[in-house]
This record gives structure tokens, C-alpha cells and sequence, in this order.
């Protein structure tokens, strides 16, 4: 989990509404400049004194951190041994070389390194990334918007360990908050039984294109039922006549579902260049890749009718090919067309109903 810090210094209207809404979406840490706006805060939050600009006051009242600029406050080892009850880290504002060294510097020694980047480029942070590589304190990158946080979050693939965001109205403190939830939960498959396959015409099928290379073992979960759904090998294992495309999915036809963020489905119809889509491994663990394109085609199509020990039905309608794949237990990989009753396949079964994607318990009767 990454940190989010919601900066309140400047906030003048609606401070009251802004810090009860990130007090709701549990935001990790609010940041004042006054000993009086930290008062009153819970102890669910950590309470961030950043005097930038004015001189640090000789008591600190709750604050559980501050962030101080060395050239007026003192070093913050010196501060720390004054304050022992708190955690003390540095401002290094980066606008050139030696700048960017401060920040190497404080990120593998602070306990909190709060970094300001004034150019856009984000070349400079993957250095002060790869530069604390194995450092044990947290870098706080300064976000101007919700956008720039999730970008931040993804830099060097690790990422800053943390956003700090100034809100500009009420709902930034959501928006900020969300970002930081990078991760996608794991998902608890199970082994589904063939009962039949039937070829049922022509149709239009999806190959999703991903920006992301899939592992051997992972895929998209697509069903026609909103309730069961077989994961979808990649096309990441050697075919005949074509070469491996590690970046998609033959994922069936254009009605079926799949998994999104923020627990939703979504039609295979309605993805495009950019949207998210959740990749999942026989191990049930997840995340979110990109869509780059995707590929609608009319093609011979296959059904599959398979079982849940439950009970439940799972149908997916797949391109009628033999090189189109789908994955059984421990990542074996299966040609659709050779399917048959009593093979065994892994899927999910999402317990909700859907409306507009949305999980929804409501009576919803799929056949």
C-alpha cells in the first residue's frame, strides 16, 4: 500500500469538509503548517507538520512527523534528539544536479524525504528511486493533481513510497486516496468441469491487446455470465504458423464478460485503447494491465459448457480454432477445440449480480 498525504496548508475554504473527507477515505497522512490544524485530528491519521517558509515552533504539539528545510530549521538528527517523541525528514526541492544529489542523499538517509520536482519529467525521481534502493526510510513525491499521483506511483515500477497533494476542492482527498491503492486483490479460483462443447456459428470475437508482457501462467477471466467466468490463457506459449504475442488475449466473443477495477465487469465490446482490465495467474493473484487495442473480428465460434462444484454453470464463447487457449490447474494449457466433457478448467465465480458492471445483490436470472 502507498502512502497518500493530503497537504492542507492552503486550503481556505471548505478546510473543515476537506479534512472530513479524508478522514473518511482513511488518507494516511494530513499535512498542516500550524501546531492548531493537527490538534484536534484522530490518532487513524498521521499528523504532518511542514513549516515551509516559517520558522519551526518550540513545541510541536501532536505532531506525529515534521518536514523541515535544514538550511532553516537545523539537520533533523539534531532536531530528533530534542524531540525524541518525533519523527523528523527533509524538504529537498529538485531543480538541478546538485539538487538531485540532496535528494539520493536525504532518501538514503532520512526517515522521510519530502521531494519537490520542478521540471516534468519524470527522469529525475527514478534516480532518487534507484538511489534508495535499499534504503529503509519513505520518499513523499509532491503531486499537483490526482493524475500526477498515479503516474508517481508507477515510476521505476516501484514507484514513490508516497504522494503528497494539495486538494483544490472537495473530492481531490478521494481522488488522491485512490490512487494509492495500487495493488488489485487476489481472487480465489476453482476448478470448473467440461460438461460439452458445440460449435454455434459465426460471430465477432476479442482479441485484447495489452501494453503489458503476460506471464506463462496468466491471462483475463472472461464468461458470458457475469457469475462464472474461465480464465483465458495469453498467447504467450508457442504456436504453429505464428509467432508467440505475450500481450494478448483471444479472450471470446464480443458479449463476454471480464474483470475491471474497482470490482467491475465490463463487455469485451466496450474496452479500447486505455482501459484497465485485471490479469489474473492460476494462483489467483491479480493486476491491473492497460488495454492498447483491441482486435473485434468475425470468426467461427465454440461454446463451452462447464461446472462449478457448486453447481453453477459457466459458458464461454470462444473463436472455433484449436490454437485458442484456456488454462487448467496448475497452468496446463488447453486447446478450446480439443475440450471434452470431464477436463477440468479454472475459473471464478464472482458471488455478486451486476447492473452497469456494478456488483448489485439483486435477483438477476443469466442463461
Amino acid at each position: 500500500m502507498k502512502l497518500s498525504w493530503l497537504d492542507i496548508r492552503a486550503v481556505a475554504d471548505a478546510k473543515a469538509a476537506i479534512i472530513q473527507e479524508a478522514l473518511h477515505h482513511r488518507v494516511d497522512g494530513i499535512v498542516a503548517d500550524d501546531v492548531a490544524d493537527l490538534a484536534n485530528l484522530p490518532p487513524t491519521v498521521k499528523k504532518v507538520l511542514f513549516p515551509w517558509g516559517k520558522p519551526l515552533p518550540e513545541q510541536l504539539g501532536t505532531a506525529d512527523v515534521v518536514i523541515v528545510n535544514p538550511a532553516e530549521h537545523g539537520e533533523p538528527a539534531d532536531l530528533a534528539l530534542r524531540h525524541p517523541d518525533v519523527e523528523f525528514g527533509r524538504f529537498v526541492e529538485i531543480i538541478d544536479a546538485p539538487t538531485l544529489e540532496d535528494a539520493c542523499q536525504a532518501a538514503r538517509t532520512q526517515r522521510w524525504s519530502v521531494l519537490l520536482f520542478r521540471d516534468p519529467t519524470k527522469i529525475p525521481l527514478e534516480i532518487v528511486i534507484a538511489a534508495a534502493a535499499r534504503a529503509t526510510g519513505s520518499i513523499i513525491t509532491i503531486a499537483q493533481d490526482a493524475e500526477e499521483a498515479e503516474i508517481i506511483f508507477g515510476v521505476l515500477e516501484l514507484g514513490s513510497d508516497g504522494v503528497m497533494m494539495a486538494p483544490a476542492k472537495v473530492g481531490d482527498a478521494a481522488a488522491l486516496k485512490a490512487t494509492s491503492e495500487t495493488g488489485t486483490p487476489n481472487l480465489g479460483l476453482v476448478e470448473l468441469t467440461v460438461v460439452d462443447t458445440s460449435h454455434v456459428g459465426m460471430g465477432e470475437r476479442a482479441c485484447v491487446d495489452t501494453c503489458t508482457y503476460f506471464r506463462e501462467d496468466e491471462g483475463i477471466l472472461v464468461g458470458s455470465h457475469s457469475k462464472g467466468m474461465i480464465l483465458c490463457v495469453s498467447e504467450t506459449h508457442p504456436l504453429p504458423y505464428m509467432p508467440t504475442r505475450p500481450f494478448r488475449v483471444n479472450a471470446g466473443a464480443i458479449h463476454s464478460y471480464t474483470l475491471a477495477k474497482d470490482e467491475r465487469t465490463t463487455y469485451l465490446s466496450e474496452l479500447k485503447a486505455g482501459s484497465k482490465v485485471r490479469a489474473v495467474d492460476v494462483k489467483g493473484q491479480t493486476r491491473l494491465v492497460t488495454v492498447g487495442r483491441v482486435k473485434i473480428e468475425t470468426r467461427p465460434l465454440i461454446s463451452i459448457n462447464a461446472v462449478a462444484p457448486n453447481g453453477q454453470a459457466v459458458n464461454l464463447i470462444l473463436q472455433d480454432d484449436w490454437h485458442v487457449r484456456v488454462l487448467g490447474p496448475g497452468g496446463v494449457v488447453l486447446n478450446s477445440t480439443e475440450l471434452k466433457p470431464g477436463d477440468t478448467l479454472l475459473g471464478y465465480l464472482p458471488s455478486e449480480d451486476r447492473h452497469v458492471g456494478y456488483p448489485i445483490n439483486e435477483f438477476c436470472l443469466e442463461k
